[in-house]
């Protein structure tokens, strides 16, 4: 891999881009061309309950974005990424180094579904998830692409996700996912078969004419029944400008 240029001590490939996030100078080191984070992580990481005193697990972390944002906007003990492509754990290191805080937000390279590694992690409070949202029935997908790793459900399932999220969870600890609506059944029916109770929910829509694309949901291990189902988050209004609360999600209010 050809090295463009040293930024800050930290090596940036030919291929890569620095990316202000927008949040307390964070920068995030992305591939150019590949996968690249969007609005779920964003809404992820705003919807996840974090406190300082939390440790806090982002699995099926990809370049790191959650972590970073969570770090951002919390401000908790510690963030760890959990990642099985070597190559993106290697790049969300750099950016962890680029920021100065790789004390507290580091990332492992791993499978979720290795039980020796996750007890090496120990147990955490929060446990935050963009999981690949694609079943894998839907044709002939290449297991080494990076993109299909990211979006279908080639490494990991969703009950894969759910299995890990209980383990590292310390008791009564919250899980967050992002997902799609369709899943929202799965979700359930899963958390529900490993002990890990659905909370809260929201669905986000693209504007109050369209039909939800994305959900949130937050499970409590071993909580007790009790489902609170928020507002919908609205990503456009009807004129087509982001809506408030997007604007104040990405901080621009």
């Amino acid at each position: 891999m050809k090295v463009r240029k040293n930024f800050m001590n930290v090596n940036i490939n030919i291929d890569e881009s620095i990316d202000d996030l927008q949040l307390n100078g964070l920068r995030l080191i992305q591939k150019q061309q590949g996968f690249r984070f969007g609005v779920d992580a964003v809404l992820l990481s705003h919807f996840a309950n974090v406190k300082k005193k939390h440790r806090v697990i982002d699995l099926c972390t990809g370049t790191g974005i959650v972590p970073f944002l969570v770090h951002g906007k919390y401000n908790p003990q510690e963030v760890i990424g959990l990642e099985i492509q070597d190559d993106m754990v290697e790049m969300a290191n750099r950016s962890s180094k680029l920021n100065n805080i790789m004390d507290i937000v580091k990332f492992v390279h791993g499978d979720l579904k290795d039980k020796k590694i996750l007890d090496t992690l120990g147990k955490f409070d929060v446990v935050t998830v963009n999981p690949p949202y694609k079943l894998n029935n839907a044709g002939i997908v290449n297991p080494d692409d990076k993109l299909a790793i990211a979006r279908h459900e080639i490494m990991c399932t969703l009950e894969d996700v759910i299995i890990a999220g209980r383990k590292l969870l310390k008791d009564n600890g919250r899980m967050f996912i992002v997902h799609r609506p369709e899943r929202l059944a799965d979700i359930f029916g899963l958390m529900r078969k490993y002990k890990i109770e659905p909370k809260r929910v929201r669905m986000v829509q693209p504007n109050t004419k369209k039909a939800p694309n994305i959900v949130l949901v937050e499970g409590q291990r071993d909580g007790k029944p009790f489902l609170k189902w928020e507002d919908t988050l609205y990503v456009y209004d009807d004129k087509g400008n982001y809506s408030e609360e997007i604007d104040h999600i990405y901080g621009r209010m």
